[in-house]
């Protein structure tokens, strides 16, 4: 069976070796420009040049965002940034503009090009199109269902990749091209700078009654109307293989370490059981569970199934779902006396019980029996953020391991 590729989301270079330890088969980041996130930390040159070299020692690709809706100045400086990216070895761009399109093309000829969401990509004929230009991948439209994906796919070329997100936050608006937050706040979420103003909480006010402000929703405190539950579908895998799709894209290039690793892990597992034994293939809770742990919004389908209703909209907040606090990574693990050097995330406190989550490895429930500092002292809190800390641990564990706390 034709491997599946797990897409991973980085934001900065410690995401990036998170996705890469735990799983994912590939990586898509931003620069500093051209991408549409940029309130995400990005990458420098320096940074994605490691990240490159560390995801490619791993088998690992990495893809770059150029996917901005540019304006005539957003060109400016573009080429060079483009033949920068081809000697720095990125393994693909993902474009949504034809103008992009084309400048890539001209200035670096053999660069693998992948059709972002943003080109709204909704049939065979658009796939054709891209692909005849010279296009490898096509990301699909959020707003396909699994039928639709599947007769892109029986219509496209066999050598043209099928790419969905299958996890992560949904846009309310088509694809993402969004005009809500440039309208209300300057900042246009087609040129990177998107204010999430679909997660804000909204009341209508009629022409005639000027503030008098009334409630969409049977609710006085005001509803979230624009407000989507977040995708995810790994109780599908089954169903999403049989589509056709090829690359199973996560979004989160703004979300944490500690929900990149624990996303792809649980969808690392879920894959590689399914490509194991297609015939027997049956789906674990646990994946569910572990998902769970990583901070979200309550999940929807999304469009796969069925069009989507009220039923995937989260009226009353616009707050996530955090059950776990991560907080510490393993930074060195000595195998002889069995402690590990640990950097603080959240305060953790001796005698709290915790989990342990590392690389490609189920997880361990241990009790923290104690904590030095830097200089060797016992301490019974570690408060401050990003502090040292030495401590026992149960099981032997490697570096980017991740300390959760319930």
């Amino acid at each position: 069976m034709k491997k599946i590729e797990l897409l991973a989301p980085a934001g900065n270079l410690e995401k990036l070796k998170m996705a890469v330890l735990y799983g994912a088969d590939a990586v898509y980041i931003g620069g500093q420009k051209f991408g549409l996130r940029a309130q995400a930390d990005n990458f420098s040159v320096e940074d994605m040049q490691q990240g490159i070299i560390f995801a490619h020692d791993r088998g690992c690709k990495v893809y770059v965002t150029v996917n901005i809706i540019p304006h005539n100045e957003d060109l400016e400086g573009l080429p060079e940034y483009i033949m920068q990216l081809n000697e720095l070895g990125v393994d693909a761009l993902i474009v949504s503009d034809p103008g992009v399109f084309s400048i890539v093309r001209k200035v670096t000829p053999n660069m693998e090009i992948h059709i972002s969401t943003q080109a709204n990509n909704t049939n065979y004929q658009s796939a054709n199109f891209w692909y005849e230009l010279g296009a490898k991948r096509i990301v699909v439209a959020r707003e396909l269902s699994l039928s639709e994906i599947k007769e892109i796919n029986t219509k496209t070329p066999d050598d043209l990749d099928i790419e969905a997100f299958i996890h992560g936050a949904m846009c309310i608006s088509y694809s993402g091209r969004c005009l809500l937050s440039s309208y209300m706040t300057g900042r246009d979420s087609n040129r990177g700078d998107c204010a999430q103003s679909c997660r804000w909480k909204y009341h209508i006010m009629e022409e005639k009654r000027p503030g008098e402000f009334y409630p969409v929703y049977e609710d006085d405190k005001g509803t979230y109307i624009f407000n989507s539950k977040d995708l995810c579908m790994i109780e599908h895998i089954p169903e999403l293989v049989e589509a056709g799709i090829y690359s199973f894209k996560i979004e989160g290039r703004m979300k944490s370490s500690f929900y990149v690793a624990t996303v792809v892990s649980a969808y690392r597992k879920a894959i590689d059981a399914y490509l194991a034994d297609p015939e027997n293939y049956k789906f674990n809770p646990e994946w569910l569970i572990e998902l769970s742990k990583a901070s979200h919004r309550e999940y929807t389908k999304g469009f796969y199934f069925n069009k989507t209703s009220g039923e995937d909209q989260i009226y009353h907040t616009s707050s996530y779902v955090r059950d776990y606090d991560f907080i510490g990574m393993v930074l060195e693990y000595d195998k002889e006396t069995k402690i590990a050097k640990i950097e603080q995330r959240n305060r953790m406190i001796v005698g709290d019980e915790i989990e342990v989550m590392s690389p490609n490895k189920d997880f361990f429930v241990q009790t923290i029996e104690s904590m030095k500092n830097e200089e060797g002292e016992d301490i019974r809190t570690a408060p401050h953020a990003q502090m040292i800390v030495y401590m026992p641990m149960a099981e032997e564990v490697e570096p980017f391991a991740i300390l959760r706390r319930q």
